[in-house]
């Protein structure tokens, strides 16, 4: 029961934090936002650990869970972590784990094409936050 109570409260948690995101039009396709978005976080000799197609994911099974709403018409997560900024928001609070790998997307719906990431608490975890911000800015230029 206990730990059925803490499974709730981190999934509340989760989609409650889900919402709290940084969100900049990008001017093109979704394939150049995509490129210019891997290019400013490998530009700063950072490794993309793994790239989420979660549109192509979420196309592919909508009819399997019975529904027909197309979300994205295309979505990619780019996850990656930084040595140098991870040492310091740990060293600040181990607990600060929970924030790594940071993460940056780009989706299109039928409001174009869009490039973000999500925001992070005051303190330590701002230079993660100044660090996307960063990365985003640029893919947008």
């Amino acid at each position: 029961m206990k730990s059925l109570l803490i499974a709730a409260l981190c999934l509340f948690a989760f989609q409650a934090q889900a919402q709290d995101v940084v969100v900049y039009p990008f001017d093109g396709d979704f394939e150049d936002a995509a490129f210019a978005a891997e290019s400013a976080i490998v530009g700063r000799g950072l490794n993309i650990e793994y790239t989420s197609h979660v549109g192509d994911m979420l196309n592919r099974t909508g009819a399997d869970v019975g529904s027909t709403k197309q979300i994205f018409s295309a979505a990619n997560i780019y996850l990656f972590c930084s040595a140098v900024v991870s040492r310091h928001v740990m060293e600040a609070d181990p607990l600060n784990i929970v924030n790594c790998p940071y993460s940056v997307f780009v989706f299109e719906d039928e409001n174009g094409v869009k490039i973000g990431h999500r925001n992070y608490p005051a303190g330590p975890m701002q230079e993660v936050q100044t660090l996307l911000d960063n990365i985003v800015k640029e893919a947008l230029e």
